[in-house]
């Protein structure tokens, strides 16, 4: 790896970022700044934590450390995903819970890796 965008689990968080991103501002007006806000800075705090574990990956400990908390980013934003798909008819909500649900796996993974390969 040269760079943290060589990893599947950013180049996949970024993308989905970005997806929502666009879906968030298909919410309601007065949804935009609370929980369409709240949305999109856990979505791309997950690529914010993979890029910052990455740039300390000389310290396994931090590695694995903003790994888990890219991880928990995934599951604030996978929440919020399931919340708004309860009140809103947004079509692109059950697919990205979905990718969601597989980035999950793919960091969960990612680091489990990192605890038994990784050498510093």
């Amino acid at each position: 790896m040269k760079s943290y965008k060589d990893l599947d689990i950013y180049n996949l968080a970024f993308e989905y970022s970005i997806e929502v991103h666009h879906v968030s501002l298909k919410m309601p007006k007065f949804e935009l700044y609370e929980q369409g806000s709240q949305l999109r800075r856990s979505s791309k705090s997950i690529k914010d934590n993979i890029i910052e574990g990455y740039g300390r990956k000389a310290y396994k400990n931090d590695f694995i450390k903003f790994l888990t908390y890219s991880h928990a980013s995934l599951l604030e934003c996978k929440g919020q995903l399931e919340t708004i798909n309860e009140l809103y008819n947004i079509p692109e909500i059950p697919d990205l819970i979905i990718k969601y649900d597989n980035l999950g796996a793919k960091i969960f993974t990612f680091i489990k890796y990192v605890e038994e390969n990784w050498r510093t």
